[in-house]
This record gives structure tokens, C-alpha cells and sequence, in this order.
């Protein structure tokens, strides 16, 4: 149990920064709240981490560069994906 919630608090503190970093790389405007960004971004860095172990580069020694890009571009797409399944319809009459 004290494992999940480390996996649960370090997903969420990383939601924190890659979530807006994944809005960054994205082009245009995304319909996403910054709450709801922060917990797309926090699911993304983990299975993005997850991607990164099954890969052999989640644990390197320094800075693991690799495992961080991986995460942005999943958390991008879940961004993505997020904010095109939720996103306001702008139709005009």
C-alpha cells in the first residue's frame, strides 16, 4: 500500500510540471481546465514512466532525459485526446 501511494504522489507532483509542459508542445488552443490538465499530465507521467521501464531507459544513471521525454509525449496525447473528447462545441447559429 505505501508503494501505491508513493507511485500516487510522485504521478500527481509530476502531473504538476508535465502537465502544462504537455499543453506547451501542443499546437493551438486546448479546451482543458488547468485541475483537470494537472491530473491528465500526472496519469501520462506515470504510464509514460511505465513505457520508459518497459523500454530499459525508465532508470539511468543522471538524469533520466529519455523517461521525462517519454512521459511529455505521452501526457500530450492524453491532453490531446482528453481535450478533444471533452471540448465545447462552438457552433454558431
Amino acid at each position: 500500500m505505501g508503494e501505491f501511494l508513493g507511485v500516487l504522489f510522485w504521478g500527481l507532483a509530476a502531473g504538476i510540471i508535465i502537465g502544462p509542459l504537455a499543453r506547451l508542445v501542443l499546437p493551438g488552443k486546448q479546451d482543458i481546465s488547468l485541475p483537470m490538465t494537472i491530473v491528465v499530465g500526472a496519469v501520462g507521467a506515470i504510464l509514460g514512466g511505465l513505457i520508459a521501464g518497459w523500454l530499459g531507459v525508465g532508470e539511468t544513471s543522471g538524469i533520466d532525459w529519455i523517461k521525462h521525454a517519454i512521459q511529455v509525449g505521452v501526457a500530450a496525447v492524453a491532453v490531446a485526446l482528453f481535450g478533444s473528447m471533452t471540448g465545447r462545441s462552438t457552433t454558431t447559429a
